[in-house]
């Protein structure tokens, strides 16, 4: 029976070869190349040499076609030979550039959502049990219990500000001019 499993595995499972086997490493390099396919800063520096040739391309393109098109309004030349497209040139430019500010844009919002979290997330509250390990980014008890009551606070003025929509949006409100 166990050779029976044994046999079923595939040729290249973990047991068969395990010289094979990907090392902490290898696992590290992996992880650091799938954090930045999804880093927006990393893309956009990944992005800005294809701009570049793309921009020199179109501008290639641009040349050869006004090139082109001034013999021919000179008359020294004939229209039959083929020039190159400048509209899919320009689009490939644009579609770049578009990724790019889709890449800012997305850069943005994470610097600010980390700049949000650092203001009202709260830092660490030194406990009696220990209070060797206090941290010099540690807030006082009382600095806590503030924080913790204005995010309460602010909590309740979303939430009756979303009662409030829902209420309107639904018909449900007091009628108006009936009072």
């Amino acid at each position: 029976m166990a050779s029976q499993q044994q046999q079923q595995q595939p040729p290249g499972g973990p047991m068969s070869q395990p010289g094979l086997q990907p090392t902490a490493l290898q696992q590290q390099q992996q992880q650091l190349s799938q954090q930045q396919d999804f880093d927006p800063v990393h893309k956009f520096k990944m992005l800005i040499p294809q701009l570049k040739e793309s921009l020199q391309n179109l501008m290639k393109i641009a040349s050869l076609n006004l090139a082109h098109n001034t013999t021919i309004d000179n008359g020294t030349k004939s229209s039959d030979t083929s020039v190159q497209r400048f509209d899919k040139s320009l689009e490939e430019f644009y579609a770049l550039c578009d990724q790019l500010e889709l890449c800012l844009r997305l850069a943005y919002e994470c610097l600010s959502q980390s700049i949000d979290s650092a203001k009202h997330s709260p830092n660490l509250v030194p406990t009696a049990t220990k209070p060797d390990t206090v941290q010099t980014e540690s807030m006082s008890y009382t600095q806590y219990l503030g924080m913790i009551k204005s995010q309460i606070s602010c909590a309740k003025d979303i939430h009756n500000a979303l009662l409030e929509c829902s209420k309107k949006i639904s018909g449900k409100g007091p009628p108006q001019g009936i009072m």
